[in-house]
């Protein structure tokens, strides 16, 4: 019964995630189009994107900063952690239970990224890191494109055990790709503060999901009238 209400949950947010999608693709765009300040970032994204497809896959790497994000979820989650394994192609954690947090977190959490954003604030706390941003950026943009392409292939190439946790395909994916747009967005905001912004975004989804769902409503109410 769970899996069929977060299915028609799932059906809920698919308006939402299209129109994000769309608002994240205006957002990119525009950031694009002050290429000179984000030069570096979009260097990092087509590097990764060239090694990965021409040289090396980064598949140990990817399923180390997968499971460790499993296993740093449950923690938040006060969730015990039993076991954790991690190979070549595959790896694991056991644990004492889960929930869609956990099992959908590393699918739209950029691990790397994260790491990148913390060694950066603690060594601003010790000396002047302006010199360094666009080293910063250029290592977000490669390690966003490296989330972004692992995950699309890890979901896309293989049957998930934790779609089916999370509470099945269907709803799994809907929620990957609609929080990863949202941290795609806050990324960026974060990085391009001056060229990005999500108050108008989050304004213009608002007022199409608002016309989408008064035209629902008007084409029930016709209906019923009949």
């Amino acid at each position: 019964m769970a899996k069929f209400w977060k299915f028609l949950l799932a059906l809920i947010l698919l308006p939402l995630t299209c129109l994000v999608i769309w608002q994240d693709l205006r957002i990119l765009l525009g950031v694009l189009e002050h290429l000179s300040a984000a030069i570096s970032f979009v260097l990092g994204g087509v590097l990764y994107s060239v090694v990965h497809y021409k040289f090396y896959d980064f598949s140990r790497s990817y399923v180390f900063i997968h499971e460790m994000t499993h296993a740093v979820a449950a923690i938040l989650c006060g969730v015990r952690i039993k076991d954790i394994r991690v190979g070549a192609q595959s790896g694991y954690v056991k644990m004492t239970r889960t929930n869609t947090f956990i099992a959908l977190a590393p699918y739209f959490v950029p691990g790397y990224v994260i790491i990148v954003a913390i060694l950066y604030l603690l060594f601003s706390l010790f000396m002047d890191v302006t010199a360094y941003r666009q080293v910063v950026l250029f290592l977000v943009g490669f390690f966003m494109a490296f989330h972004f392409i692992q995950t699309f292939h890890t979901l896309w190439e293989a049957e998930q055990p934790d779609l089916q946790l999370a509470g099945g395909k269907f709803f799994s994916c809907v929620t990957i790709v609609l929080a990863n747009m949202l941290v795609l967005a806050a990324v960026l905001k974060i990085l391009f503060p001056q060229d990005v912004f999500l108050l108008e975004a989050v304004r213009q989804v608002t007022e199409q999901l608002s016309k989408g769902g008064q035209i629902i409503v008007n084409y029930i109410l016709e209906k019923i009238k009949k």
